[in-house]
């Protein structure tokens, strides 16, 4: 039975990694060819950098990479800060409607972030933000996942680490700087790595919100490749996602090994 079913975990992880590598080999193999062997598998088929040359050169793209760069940091570390102090407040401290106040946080994982768009984009117009950065990583420096994730994490170290601290004359934020953040090391790298790939990827918010190049990331410029009277280049427009996808490929392959674990110690409990 149990052969059976590593059988069955092996075949489903095969497909599902096939369904995942197939648009990345084609996105490769149009970047890498010509215009004319994008559609069509030729294996004497001509290698060519020209499709990444001219797809930096059709788009500003130290620009969007530049403000894709300064939202996920922006975004980032005020997740992290929050996400921390929340975290530790709800998995340590006891204070007044502490589960309600939890709950409602909770909540907010079951709300679609379209849901908000409109009154977001209200507020981002009465504090005079449209058509910046900073509007586009506001509505997010709060994280209900990142809360829940720390929470979960911080009630998983021993209470005698933060006594014998107490002990020692530590302050509540000394405890958590010293002993409750280093415990959680791998579930900072493992929601780094979610947090900074939604916000690479984010699309609607940011095209709601921006209306110039000098605000807007990555994946609202990558739409100048799909909007031209000549008809769409799939050799581009793949030059141009792969140059845009690059450094979240870099990290994942870099970091993977954290990922997984992190979120295999991060279980509910």
């Amino acid at each position: 039975m149990n052969a059976k079913s590593d059988l069955l975990d092996t075949l489903g992880a095969w497909i599902l990694g096939l369904l995942w590598i197939l648009p990345l080999a084609y996105a490769m193999w149009a970047a890498f060819h010509p215009p004319a062997y994008a559609t069509r598998f030729d294996l004497t088929a001509p290698l060519t950098l020209d499709n990444f040359v001219q797809a930096w050169n059709a788009a500003p793209f130290p620009r969007y990479f530049l403000n894709t760069f300064l939202l996920v940091t922006m975004v980032l570390a005020a997740q992290l800060v929050l996400s921390t102090l929340a975290g530790y407040a709800f998995a340590r401290l006891e204070f007044p409607g502490r589960d309600l106040v939890f709950m409602l946080v909770l909540l907010q994982l079951m709300i679609m972030p379209d849901v908000l768009l409109v009154e977001n984009y209200r507020s981002m117009s009465w504090l005079g933000l449209r058509d910046t950065v900073v509007a586009i990583g506001l509505p997010y420096f709060a994280s209900a996942f990142g809360i829940f994730l720390l929470r979960q994490t911080f009630k998983t170290v021993p209470r005698e680490l933060e006594e014998a601290a107490r002990v020692e004359g530590a302050s509540p934020m000394q405890i958590l700087l010293k002993v409750y953040v280093p415990l959680a090391k791998p579930v900072y790298i493992a929601y780094g790595l979610v947090s900074i790939s939604h916000h690479w990827n984010n699309f609607l918010w940011p095209l709601i919100i921006t209306n110039s190049v000098e605000s807007r990331p990555l994946t609202v410029g990558l739409q100048v490749f799909a909007s031209t009277d000549q008809g769409i280049d799939w050799s581009i427009i793949t030059a141009a996602t792969l140059l845009s996808a690059a450094p979240l490929l870099v990290a994942f392959l870099l970091f993977q090994r954290q990922f997984v674990q992190s979120f295999m110690r991060a279980g509910i409990r």
